[in-house]
């Protein structure tokens, strides 16, 4: 009879045993009731052992190092690849790194001050209503854009503002909306956030180092234009068009919106000690997603969280 046969029987019998408690007198019952229910819990424990070290005993060792069988073919292994967002990320943040940028991790999730407050929304404004934002039980944020980020940052880099003159970096990060997933359109993406600050920092600098970064992500020389936009972060505010690359078959006159920027309000240093009068900068923010998109001709944009192999695995 093996341990664990012995147990149980055991067991069986300390039931049996325990069944007599109804023939003792009261007073008795508690004390018996009590010991009996000690040699229970002990002969569990000494069961639940036995039953684990035969499970293990009856693993099967396998050794990853041994040679294939004779005659065998040799498996081949499908290895993972970086998904397209990633890599179409990277080349992106080196753009920017070359550009003398440094790059800040994003959050995914946040609170009302980072992402509203501090970018100058006033509490009830009607502005706040425009961004579509997840809520959680706790009363946190999935970041609906990158900006939540730039108070952080205009706290981090102010050693750098002081010595340097200069605030420079850029905060690529997942964002979050509440809204309806077309071809065109995700609940979840990716942003990427500039922000730059010094003592004469314009907007004829900003469109410059837009101009620059889409010239090289696209590899090739491109047209730029504006027209007004309104955030409440930045004043004045604009959002940027380039004019559609050859690549995506642009034959002149073809435009494409590809973020939002501006030069940052006044109200926003202040909120992070920095004095207006002494300095002042410029942010930008736009999806990762659509600059792939365009890239690559794409007709929707669901495909990147779509998780079919087949169209991950062309990257």
């Amino acid at each position: 009879m093996s341990d664990i046969e012995k147990l149980k029987s055991e067991l069986k019998k300390l039931l049996i045993e325990y069944a007599k408690i109804k023939e003792l007198p009261p007073a008795e019952r508690g004390a018996f009731g009590k010991q009996m229910n000690q040699q229970k819990q002990a002969i569990l424990q000494r069961l639940t052992a036995a039953e684990a070290e035969q499970e293990s005993a009856e693993i099967e060792e396998i050794d990853f190092t041994a040679p294939c069988a004779p005659n065998e073919p040799i498996p081949q292994i499908k290895r993972g690849t970086k998904h397209p967002l990633m890599t179409e990320l990277d080349k992106v943040i080196e753009i920017y790194n070359r550009m003398g940028f440094d790059v800040m991790e994003s959050r995914q999730l946040d609170d009302e001050f980072h992402m509203f407050e501090s970018l100058n929304f006033p509490k009830d404004h009607p502005a706040r209503d425009g961004y579509d934002t997840f809520r959680t039980g706790e009363g946190y944020i999935p970041p609906a854009h990158t900006s939540t980020m730039q108070h952080r940052a205009l706290l981090k880099y102010q050693p750098e503002l002081e010595r340097d003159g200069q605030i420079a970096v850029v905060i690529p990060g997942r964002v979050f909306r509440n809204e309806d997933a077309d071809a065109t359109h995700e609940h979840t993406f990716y942003q990427c956030e500039g922000v730059f600050v010094s003592k004469d920092a314009t907007m004829g600098q900003m469109f410059g180092v837009l101009k620059q970064f889409f010239e090289y992500y696209y590899g090739q020389k491109l047209k730029i234009k504006t027209q007004p936009g309104y955030f409440p972060f930045t004043e004045p505010s604009a959002e940027l068009l380039i004019e559609k690359p050859a690549a995506l078959g642009g034959k002149g006159g073809d435009w494409l919106e590809m973020l939002g920027c501006g030069m940052i309000h006044p109200n926003v240093l202040k909120k992070a000690g920095i004095d207006p009068d002494r300095y002042q900068g410029f942010a930008w923010g736009g999806g990762i997603d659509r600059l792939v998109i365009l890239k690559y001709g794409l007709s929707d944009i669901r495909y990147f969280e779509s998780a079919k192999l087949d169209f991950l695995e062309e990257f």
